[in-house]
């Protein structure tokens, strides 16, 4: 079996596990004192790291829910996983949280797939072949005269008052993996990504926004890299087009 079908079928029953807890309370803990976790995102890592790790013994693996382990570094290739990505509006019964799976060779991501069962939909995608949601290929939608946002107010309202009269600001999604899947899939025209994100809820959505058309950047127009020593990374801006474009100029000039 190829990496994609595994990480489509592993994703698949990981978000059956998830939906067992979804809606029914779940015992919460805190992370670090302000991050929740839930018996539901320990019940999809515990699967998730299992099932894949047994059937790619030689991969590294990197998640959101298990204590890093360097000896990864020496893998060649990684397991990227978020066993429930936007966990917080998963807690309050909010229906677009994904598992987030991708497999990476050199920092870049070789397959991503991202499960979302309480939105009964599926993305996935490989360098060169297409992004696809339930089995049909989708695109990034190209650039009208408005245009939908999401991310931070206090970065939107960095954008230049040309643009601002263009701009619907969106219902702000918890999960980031799912807003970059609404740019790739055409609902959502652009988000910014506050600094912080990991590469555990970005690497399987950054290759399915990719392959749709659209490109997640940082303020100096490059790609990220995963599953290297840092995981973490700065400002980032999603999108396509012009604008794209103008989201990096605002990210820049929080450096300037």
């Amino acid at each position: 079996m190829g990496d994609l079908p595994l990480l489509r079928a592993a994703a698949r029953e990981a978000g059956l596990i998830a939906m067992r807890y979804f809606g029914n309370s779940p015992q919460v803990w805190m992370k670090g004192g302000t991050s929740p976790v839930s018996e539901a995102d320990h019940a999809a890592d515990a699967y998730l790291r299992d099932t894949l790790l047994a059937a790619r013994p030689d991969y590294g693996w990197l998640s959101e829910e298990t204590v890093d382990d360097p000896a990864r570094l020496s893998a060649r290739r990684t397991f990227v996983v978020d066993p429930i990505d936007g966990t917080r509006g998963f807690l309050e019964g909010q229906r677009t949280w994904c598992v987030s799976v991708a497999v990476v060779e050199q920092g870049r991501t070789l397959a991503g797939v991202l499960e979302c069962p309480a939105m009964d939909e599926t993305y996935w995608a490989q360098p060169g072949q297409g992004a696809f949601r339930n089995g049909k290929r989708i695109a990034v939608r190209t650039l009208g005269d408005k245009a939908e946002i999401s991310g931070l107010k206090q970065l939107i309202d960095l954008v230049p008052a040309n643009w601002q009269k263009r701009l619907t600001r969106a219902p702000y999604s918890p999960s980031l993996a799912y807003r970059l899947a609404m740019i790739a899939n055409g609902t959502l025209d652009a988000t910014f990504v506050k600094p912080n994100a990991h590469d555990w809820d970005i690497a399987a959505a950054d290759l399915i926004l990719r392959e749709a058309g659209g490109l997640l950047l940082d303020p100096h127009g490059r790609a990220p890299l995963y599953a290297g020593e840092v995981t973490r990374h700065g400002a980032l801006a999603a999108g396509s087009g012009e604008l794209l474009a103008v989201l990096l100029d605002v990210i820049a000039g929080l450096h300037a």
